[in-house]
């Protein structure tokens, strides 16, 4: 199957948003693990490095699944490749 510039417009757009999202999934993950000991400023009355590690990076992971399915739904939308009711 031959893809058309619609479909390569499509993809692209889906990889652009995925390479977005995975950058703020290792930076999160990794970046700011990497340097906790150097982040060491207080956030809501806990030092930041344990504030992300007990629960502001699992805040993040949620908030990245739920802005990827509402990004995709649209983009469907957009292409006429939804799910839509019969």
């Amino acid at each position: 199957m031959k893809l058309t510039e619609r479909h390569k417009e499509y993809w692209s757009k889906n990889l652009r948003i995925t390479s977005i999202l995975l950058a703020v999934w290792f930076v999160v993950t990794f970046v700011v693990s990497w340097f906790a000991r150097e982040l060491s400023f207080n956030f809501f009355g806990w030092p930041f490095s344990f504030y992300m590690g007990a629960q502001g990076a699992l805040v993040i992971y949620v908030w990245i699944i739920w802005y990827y399915a509402r990004y995709m739904n649209r983009l469907d939308m957009e292409y006429g490749v939804d799910e839509g009711e019969d």
